[in-house]
């Protein structure tokens, strides 16, 4: 039977995967450029920066996700209602007490981060705690109480990290090709290079994303799944959800590296245009109807 920690060792080992596969690419890119640009310093920055970002990512992410979000500590005594749920939640799923917070933004949402449940953060909006009720509070903690458990903040906050990093360097290395040249004695090699370089430059920040919405998407399903079997009740959280969903009302400081940490789309909540097929591949949370109905499913 699946539990909060089903998917923790994989989420685990997909963090490790995640990280070399960045520290591969990054390198790979520098190697591409300072060949072509005739300059091997190049590689020796991208290979500190690789693992400067790395290491970083991995320890001090969470931090950088509560200042993005304006997230503010709180005591029991702020909010006894929303310190409670955590807490007895916490004690349920036999997971350490995580930090609280609360993000003064009248738009419904919450969100959970951390490296590991030792470091573990739980926020929510003001605007979450005014229309929801404890069942549907409980509903919604459990779904980020599920990702502490099955450490998912681990992997999807190191990849907006390194994702955001190599889109930054990609940059940088599209403009320093632009502005600088070389004379490459053998043109057909440097051709090919050349290709190479221009198109790992170009993709490496498509990549970077497609990596980072994939995991979003479906880890969103598996923690709705752990959180209903935390609580037992479902239909607590598929409330909570409706509700959420009825409100669109994007988030003041909504922020696209930080959009697939919330358990709802920052941006205004699940609005599907003429290009729905297409726009669904890109967007960090899959439809809430979907969710809903899989939740009231569950039995």
């Amino acid at each position: 039977m699946a539990t909060l920690y089903t998917h923790q060792s994989a989420n685990v080992r997909k963090t490790w995967f995640l990280m070399a596969g960045f520290l591969a690419l990054v390198i790979a890119l520098g190697y591409v450029i300072s060949y072509i640009m005739g300059n091997p310093s190049i590689l020796y920055v991208a290979i500190i920066l690789a693992l400067v970002m790395n290491i970083g990512s991995y320890w001090y992410s969470d931090k950088l996700v509560i200042s993005m979000t304006g997230a503010i500590p709180i005591t029991k005594e702020d909010n006894p209602m929303f310190w409670n749920v955590v807490e007895n939640l916490a004690i349920t799923a036999g997971l350490p007490m995580p930090k609280v917070y609360i993000v003064n933004d009248p738009a419904p949402n919450a969100f959970a981060t951390g490296r590991d449940p030792e470091h573990a953060a739980i926020a929510a909006t003001s605007g979450l705690l005014a229309i929801l009720n404890q069942t549907e509070l409980e509903g919604v903690i459990a779904h980020e109480m599920s990702h502490v458990g099955n450490r998912d903040m681990l992997v999807s906050t190191v990849a907006v990290v390194l994702a955001g990093f190599v889109a930054i360097l990609s940059d940088f290395f599209m403009r320093a090709f632009m502005f600088s040249g070389r004379d490459n004695e053998d043109n057909r090699a440097g051709a090919v290079l050349m290709i190479v370089g221009v198109i790992g430059i170009v993709l490496a920040p498509i990549a970077a994303q497609l990596i980072q919405l994939a995991i979003s998407r479906k880890r969103e399903y598996l923690a709705d799944a752990s959180g209903a079997l935390l609580t037992r009740y479902p239909e607590g959280l598929a409330s909570a959800l409706e509700k959420i969903s009825a409100s669109a009302r994007p988030m003041i400081r909504a922020n696209t590296a930080t959009a697939h940490l919330f358990i709802a789309d920052p941006f205004g909540g699940d609005k599907r245009t003429l290009k729905e097929k297409i726009s669904s591949l890109f967007q960090t949370h899959p439809p809430v109807a979907d969710r809903i109905r899989v939740l009231r499913e569950m039995k």
